[in-house]
């Protein structure tokens, strides 16, 4: 545990060091709470910055995530990995300790996104209720920053993870039920956005807002959190001093 702690610690001083890219990440999200939550003419709900927010919340943890993999590919190239493999802590230390750090840092940036959504006229919820979001959220971070590490591992450069990064970023979010709900969606978009494991987590924070408990979406979010970070393990293991 002290290990993962160390490289919790070592990626965090370095996101805290470089505050553009604190407020870069935060910059996205703020932006559709803004100027979609609360300017964007719909008429299946009444308050829509109250539809939208939880797609944003999630939508932050997903970008934190992807963007988290470049953290695995930065000390690939720059030999830090290389150095860390070396040690004799136990090299889980150093997966788990980017995953921790990567889904910590998303919870924080969507603690600033929930208080600037309270802000603007987000309903306030009972504390037990953000308690269930928190919970939805950190296992979508665990899902996601385990994804992007893993493929951080498979691809080789820089360049590359940032095209993935691009082409899968958008893509998903649109496709899931972040904007509107399935009812008012063309067939093939419901179609995907029922199987989008974005949706898994943004109907799961929805359903905890009305105050009940989803139970088969937080099932469905640990199931794959788990065989994505056993496959993330078995990669991460192979890597090669």
């Amino acid at each position: 545990m002290n290990g993962i702690q160390e490289y919790i610690s070592r990626d965090m001083i370095k996101w805290l060091r470089s505050p553009v890219s604190v407020v870069s990440m935060l910059v996205m999200p703020a932006a559709w709470l803004i100027f979609v939550g609360l300017a964007l003419p719909v008429t299946f709900t009444g308050n829509y910055l109250d539809f939208i927010v939880p797609g944003i919340l999630v939508m932050t943890m997903l970008s934190s995530s992807l963007n988290g993999g470049t953290l695995l590919m930065f000390d690939k190239i720059l030999g830090f990995l290389n150095k860390f493999l070396a040690l004799p802590t136990p090299r889980e230390s150093i997966l788990f300790g980017k995953i921790f750090f990567i889904t910590i840092r998303g919870a924080i940036q969507a603690t600033i996104i929930l208080v600037i959504a309270v802000l603007i006229g987000a309903t306030i919820l009972p504390p037990a209720q953000y308690g269930m979001i928190y919970l939805i959220l950190l296992l979508f971070g665990f899902l996601m920053s385990a994804f992007a590490t893993t493929i951080a591992l498979y691809l080789g450069d820089h360049d590359s993870y940032a095209a993935f990064n691009t082409m899968i970023a958008m893509p998903i979010f649109f496709t899931s039920s972040a904007l509107m709900p399935y009812d008012v969606m063309p067939a093939w978009l419901r179609t995907i956005a029922h199987v989008n494991p974005l949706s898994y987590a943004i109907d799961a924070v929805r359903a905890t807002e009305t105050g009940a408990v989803p139970v088969l979406q937080i099932g469905i979010l640990a199931v794959l959190a788990g065989i994505v970070i056993a496959i993330c393990m078995q990669m991460f293991r192979r890597v090669s001093v």
